[in-house]
């Protein structure tokens, strides 16, 4: 990110024509179920879309069909200046494993209830939401193909998926003549960098706007679990005991929780909105999704479109957070190897 940014900067999605915020608002916590009650998850909606917010993400899972009953109740005065992205794949309840999953079934009954849910008579951009490595890949893409025909879907995305699947489908989309995938969600961090050996260059190359999800890490990168931090209740909620339960909670996040507290502190930013603008540093990246269960919490996260990180922020967050690509891609960078490849003659890179 080289310039402070508002959430009506629209990006282009991808290779598509869908022109979205640079953050997305994601609506997981949206029902008492999971998070904010109705009025706070009301005021969270008004005040995205009040400052030029266009992008919405939600999920017919999410708090079993709330989260998408309130966001269509939310959208409703406001539809047509509005981008709902919804997911099917995960059920709303339990016993039917054909109302599960990725197939054609399950997809036209979760596209058929979320526009219920939604009050709308179409869905901007529908996402698989967890590949299920069981249902064949031309049912998958003739489905999404048949709901655009029938203008119930617009544009189609895909999330928590091998790279190696991404690429499959979407260079049969490609050659089938069928819709393409525009969007690739994935769990991307300063504490989940591993989305960056395949899945963010797969990105790049095919053409998907990539869509950050849980970029604070589950709230690890918020600030509450540097050294030094208050460990007092969140008066918001939080995930503290989960986190602390399964073992999240260990010296290597709290290096890097202090690594992005340091950066915040000497520019006088919070440790989320630092997190946050870091995710928008790759070009690939169009729009993080970001979660909150009160407005204090929206405020905070949208401040990170003010930052500018310099080299010397960037160095010392990734100097805390680097991964090994492993192989290929260590092997690949090789001096040797690069000079080789180039004959040993002096080539510039595309780009």
């Amino acid at each position: 990110m080289t310039a402070p940014l508002s959430l009506d900067s629209y990006r282009m999605l991808g290779r598509s024509g869908l022109k979205v915020s640079p953050l997305c608002l994601g609506t997981m916590t949206f029902g008492e179920t999971w998070g904010a009650e109705e009025a706070e998850s009301r005021r969270i909606f008004d005040a995205y879309v009040d400052r030029g917010g266009n992008f919405i993400d939600t999920a017919g899972y999410y708090a079993q069909g709330r989260s998408e009953e309130l966001t269509g109740k939310f959208a409703a005065a406001k539809r047509d200046r509005l981008v709902l992205s919804t997911k099917y794949s995960l059920p709303t309840g339990k016993g039917d494993p054909n109302a599960a999953g990725n197939s054609r079934k399950s997809m036209v009954r979760s596209v058929e209830d979320s526009l219920r849910r939604l009050r709308t008579d179409h869905i901007d951009l529908l996402f698989l939401h967890v590949w299920d490595d069981t249902t064949p890949a031309d049912e998958i893409l003739r489905g999404f193909d048949d709901l655009v025909r029938q203008g119930k879907i617009l544009y189609i995305g895909i999330s928590d998926t091998p790279a190696w699947q991404v690429a499959r489908l979407q260079t049969i989309a490609e050659l089938r003549g069928w819709t393409q995938l525009a969007a690739l969600q994935v769990e991307y961090s300063l504490l989940q960098r591993t989305t960056e050996r395949d899945l963010l260059p797969a990105a790049k190359a095919l053409g998907l706007g990539v869509m950050p999800w849980s970029p604070l890490a589950s709230g690890l990168l918020s600030g509450k679990y540097a050294t030094g931090a208050q460990a007092p209740a969140d008066p918001d909620g939080g995930r503290g005991p989960m986190l602390n339960a399964v073992g999240r909670v260990n010296p290597a996040t709290v290096a890097v929780a202090d690594a992005v507290k340091a950066v915040a502190s000497g520019i006088g930013a919070s440790s989320a909105q630092v997190a946050l603008a870091w995710t928008l540093v790759d070009p690939v990246v169009t729009a993080p999704v970001i979660g909150a269960r009160t407005l204090r919490q929206f405020e905070d996260n949208v401040g990170a479109l003010d930052l500018v990180l310099n080299a010397e922020h960037l160095a010392a967050l990734d100097n805390a957070s680097r991964i090994e690509l492993g192989f290929p891609h260590d092997f690949l960078q090789y001096d040797f190897v690069v000079a080789g490849l180039a004959g040993y003659a002096s080539v510039r890179p595309r780009g």
